[in-house]
């Protein structure tokens, strides 16, 4: 099992993003401090700032760089097509090279979310 955390500054924004959008499964929410969602083998974590250890450990955690962690996904065109109708932020342009496709997807705060799909054959 694999756990990341991300920081988002409003978490129930956050929380039904990866809720609607991408499928995750809602264990545990505090409305705007955290939530746990989960995935497959998958523990996403979303916290405010400044709330829990993520406000603790040292300076002030901020959202949208560019660390992200991958969802390999079949039918990939059907999934932008339902992201774009739906609003959601993307960056950069749809990447064709190396193994497969990918295009790279904001949650509301910012951080990202790597969508990728497999060559064929």
């Amino acid at each position: 099992m694999a756990c990341i955390r991300y920081i988002a500054p409003d978490v129930d924004a956050a929380l039904a993003f990866y809720r609607d959008q991408l499928d995750f499964a809602v264990d545990k929410h505090n409305p705007g401090k955290f939530a746990a969602l989960v995935r497959d083998d998958l523990i996403l974590y979303l916290s405010a700032p400044g709330a829990g250890s993520g406000g603790q450990a040292g300076g002030t955690p901020e959202p949208g760089r560019w660390n992200r962690f991958m969802l390999v996904t079949e039918g990939l065109d059907d999934v932008l097509a339902r992201l774009r109708a739906a609003g959601v932020r993307f960056r950069g342009e749809l990447s064709g090279g190396g193994a497969g496709r990918a295009q790279l997807v904001e949650d509301p705060a910012g951080n990202l979310v790597e969508l990728f799909e497999f060559k064929r054959g």
